[in-house]
């Protein structure tokens, strides 16, 4: 039966489509590229090996023309695409509407090959029913200008990484590779390490106050800050550079205190009198955050619920799928008619019409050619679901969750309040003249705020943080309750996490939204950089790869150079630039510049030793990072003045700030593979040494010579309490004795307690929980031990929060029942069962008696109902026998698809 065939990408979309369109389509999926430059020489054509430029699979000779190959596992499928396509006729691609999605249409068009039927477009932002009916209904031509933007992009990329990484691979080392993106990626992350190592902390005091307004003040104490003295502003922090001296102030009035003018001046205020010598009150306003883009969802999904970038969209790729979000690529922040008459519907029904402007919100992006066409990232449909009528669970509930109050909070009204900043003048008795100042904030009408406050990087105050002072007038008189010295000093750069890379990356106009998430998760993969709690920190193999491109690929790792290419890419894709032309000038350069095939051509000699070296401190103290093939160590002078006569591996989690003179001399002491006798452990008879290896200072036992083969001596990380100039026998013993059985659980199975990765955890079966201190690996007992696993589990590494309150053990379980503040309200827990607080019940009155009540209810009822995952079973790969082969464009074919596409205006 002749049938419409529709190609989407992925099998869950073809599902959720399939049930929308009905009878008379046939929806399948692409399961996304089907076809690519080939990833190796096995899938090489034969017919191009032996090209000069067969490597690459582009034709760089020839118009950039690229080979591609449909790869081995995908053959079957695509026979299979083949056979559905022989009986329909129609064939709707129905890929994603971004400029990836528009080269799988024309892919997946190139080599079905239809023919005698209609070929058309069919694009969507979000799957629903309606928007769905409604592409099938509205179908357009293939874009090909999109489609070549997006073939510039991946030749751009093939050229860069085939040319430059076989460099690193002679001259750093093996396996490494190089991206277009990525190494800039890479050397941001590398900069901001650069500047923390130039850092020099410089301290600075000031005096903090608490005054008293007077008892006519509803709000007598406040705080206030020393502001300056004798008229020149006290120094803060920004005042510093990284060298730590004072900047130079633009009025030159800046007086830098240290500790004992601080204190002298503290004590000379302890009888001083104040006046209000000023108050400045200023509106508070604050507009609605616009709609979430790619790039914002995913720092907010960063700072807020501790995703990172890959697992945001991974998250937001199964939302839109399942047809709860619009399409999740998008630079726009732009909102449909219906998008907008949904969320203020909801802002009505939800916060009422007082939250409500007279008209609709609108937002221009602030992204360089940005596609407006596209949505925004916002709930899907023309009226949203709020969260609790999604059904969703876990990760897809908190994006979905995200999302929704990010939407429905944009069309909301201004945040309003007044902003006040009071100066407070007094004498000290030693002469001088001070100024304190106290600034605060109150909101007289949260607006927005009412459902959504956007997270903030580092210390920065929130949108809604509130701060309120008394309402003094200029002359009244106020006294110090207290006046004391306080001591700060200066911190370094904050290090990149992976919601402010990315926001790093967008602001420079590097890469686009799409990719950031395949950018980090490229540079960490590849080892150039590594995570220490959320903070992105540079390897020293990085230091060594950005030093090699930053001096001989000076052009094509500049951050300016990376942002042009985007502007390049983006006029392709509007037609207004050409792509061989603009691929001409990358590769073999201009009048102007080198292009890349000169440079890796003409590299000239390159010393892979000075490339891979870093003197640490003084120079002339002749002590080097050398980064080399088993990781990073240090080479420096012996007692003897050999100038390499002594070497130390360097722990691979010791980030290159903290790398000091001090801590080199450290490692020199204690270097890995010597020796440091304990004695003779008392149950084994074995001797026990303390080493200090690649991954940190650790105990082992020595195995006598005839042990088996196959035998492995037992070893312990040291505490970061131990050293190992203190390290005793008796500690070593009990470093060995881990993992230790803590006992057995009530389900029979083994408690053990271990030191892991990330910190000391308990551990039964597959359920682990975290421990507070290392100490406790060796006293918890399993009564504590059961205690902590009775508490529901807490995600990411938040430790539990306390309980409210503590009611006595429960009669029927006889476990201690508590009051527990959770995510849908306050409610009683034994460990086993939890029950929720009734509208009548308070925290402050219930007692252990209505809490059994409670969970009398609840454990009546029986245990949750656990949802069984759905996994798909992986169907065995199927081999093919036929040869491999190749499909090139014609330069006529692409010429006549260029005749028949619509050009976007």
């Amino acid at each position: 039966m002749a049938h419409k065939l529709v190609i989407v990408e992925s099998p869950a979309k073809a599902r959720t489509i399939g049930g929308y369109l009905g009878q008379g389509y046939v929806v399948e999926s692409s399961i996304g590229h089907i076809r690519d430059l080939p990833n190796n020489a096995a899938d090489t054509p034969a017919k191009i090996k032996d090209k000069p430029w067969g490597r690459l699979a582009v034709d760089v000779e020839n118009g950039f023309e690229p080979y591609y190959v449909v790869p081995r596992d995908k053959k079957s499928h695509i026979a299979k695409l083949k056979s559905l396509l022989k009986d329909a006729d129609e064939l709707f691609l129905a890929t994603d509407e971004d400029r990836e999605g528009e080269a799988i249409a024309w892919h997946l068009l190139d080599e079905l090959k239809p023919k005698n039927i209609p070929v058309k477009r069919m694009v969507f932002h979000e799957i629903t029913k309606a928007a769905i009916l409604a592409a099938a209904d509205n179908p357009r031509e293939l874009d090909m200008d999109l489609v070549e933007a997006q073939e510039a992009r991946r030749i751009l990329d093939r050229l860069y990484g085939y040319e430059v990484s076989p460099v690193l691979w002679k001259k750093v080392m093996s396996g490494l590779s190089a991206g277009r993106v990525q190494s800039v990626a890479t050397r941001l992350v590398v900069d901001k390490e650069r500047d923390r190592m130039k850092f020099r902390m410089a301290s600075y005091w000031d005096l903090e106050g608490t005054f008293d307004a007077g008892s006519k003040h509803e709000q007598r104490m406040f705080p206030a800050k020393l502001h300056s003295v004798d008229g020149s502003r006290v120094a803060r922090g920004s005042d510093f550079g990284q060298d730590g001296l004072l900047k130079d102030s633009a009025d030159g009035k800046v007086v830098h205190l240290d500790r004992a003018r601080a204190e002298a001046l503290a004590a000379a205020l302890e009888d001083a009198t104040y006046d209000v010598r000023s108050v400045e009150s200023k509106p508070y306003r604050r507009s609605p955050y616009a709609p979430f883009r790619t790039t914002t969802l995913q720092q907010e999904a960063s700072r807020k619920l501790g995703f990172s970038a890959s697992s945001t969209m991974s998250v937001a790729q199964r939302l839109y799928e399942n047809g709860f979000i619009t399409y999740m690529r998008t630079d726009s922040t732009t909102l449909s008619d219906s998008a907008v008459g949904a969320a203020r519907s909801q802002v009505r029904e939800l916060y009422g019409a007082e939250y409500l402007p007279d008209s609709p919100r609108t937002y221009a992006s602030k992204v360089k050619n940005a596609q407006e066409a596209h949505e925004a990232i916002r709930p899907a449909g023309e009226s949203f679901r709020t969260p609790a009528q999604t059904g969703l669970t876990g990760d897809q509930f908190r994006l979905y969750e995200l999302i929704w109050m990010r939407t429905v909070a944009s069309q909301m009204k201004d945040a309003v309040g007044q902003s006040v900043t009071i100066r407070l003048g007094g004498g000290a008795a030693t002469g001088e003249d001070v100024v304190f100042s106290a600034s605060g904030r109150v909101i007289t009408f949260h607006g927005f705020l009412k459902a959504y406050v956007e997270g903030t990087d580092e210390d920065a105050q929130k949108d809604d943080a509130e701060t309120r002072l008394p309402a003094l007038v200029e002359g009244d008189a106020v006294t110090a309750a207290s006046v004391s010295a306080s001591g700060h000093e200066t911190k370094p750069p904050a290090r990149y996490t992976e919601a402010t890379l990315i926001k790093e990356l967008e602001e420079r106009e590097i890469g686009r939204p799409s990719t950031y998430a395949s950018i980090i998760g490229t540079i960490l993969n590849r080892g150039y950089v590594y995570k220490k709690g959320t903070a992105l920190v540079p390897a020293w193999l990085a230091f060594s790869v950005i030093r090699l491109l930053e001096e001989h690929f000076t052009r094509q790792v500049s951050y300016e150079f990376t942002a042009e290419m985007e502007d390049v890419l983006d006029e392709i894709a509007a037609g207004r630039k050409d792509r061989n032309t603009e691929l001409g000038e990358f590769y073999y350069g201009s009048e102007r510049l080198k292009g890349l095939h000169a440079l890796v051509t003409e590299l000239g000699d390159i010393d892979a030793r000075e490339l891979a070296t870093f003197p640490i401190g003084d120079p002339e103290a002749g002590i080097n990072l050398r980064v080399g093939r088993y990781g990073p160590y240090l080479e420096g002078p012996d007692d003897e003045g050999n100038p390499i006569g002594k070497r130390a591996n360097v722990p691979d989690d010791l980030p290159p700030d903290e790398l000091t003179m001090a801590k080199a001399k450290e490692l020199f002491e204690n270097p890995a593979g010597e020796e440091i006798e304990l004695g003779v452990h008392p149950e084994s008879g074995l001797e026990v040494v303390a080493k200090n290896g690649r991954f940190g200072p650790y105990v082992t036992e020595i195995l006598p010579e005839d042990a088996p083969k196959n035998a492995k001596p037992r070893t312990g990380s040291l505490f970061k309490s131990m050293s190992l100039d203190t390290v005793s026998l008796e500690d070593a013993v009990k470093l060995l004795s881990l993992p230790r059985v803590v006992g057995v659980g009530e389900d029979g199975e083994e408690i053990t307690a271990q030191n892991g990765r990330y910190g000391p955890y308990l551990k039964k079966g597959t359920d682990s929980r975290s421990l507070t201190s290392e100490d406790q690996l060796l006293t918890i007992t399993l009564d504590e031990a059961l205690r902590i696993y009775a508490q529901p589990k807490q995600r990411g590494r938040a430790a539990a929060a306390p309980p409210l309150k503590e009611l006595g053990n429960d009669p029927v379980s006889g476990q201690p029942v508590v009051v527990k503040a959770g995510r849908f309200g306050e409610y009683v827990t034994d460990g086993e069962y939890n029950a929720t607080l009734r509208k009548d019940d308070s925290v402050e009155e219930i007692t252990i008696e209505r809490a059994a009540e409670l969970l009398a209810e609840r454990r009546a009822k029986g245990p949750a109902k656990k949802t069984a995952k759905k996994g798909a079973k992986k169907a065995p790969a199927k081999k093919s026998a036929a040869k491999k082969t190749a499909t090139k464009k014609s330069a006529a074919k692409k010429t006549a698809a260029k005749k028949t596409a619509v050009k976007k205006s």
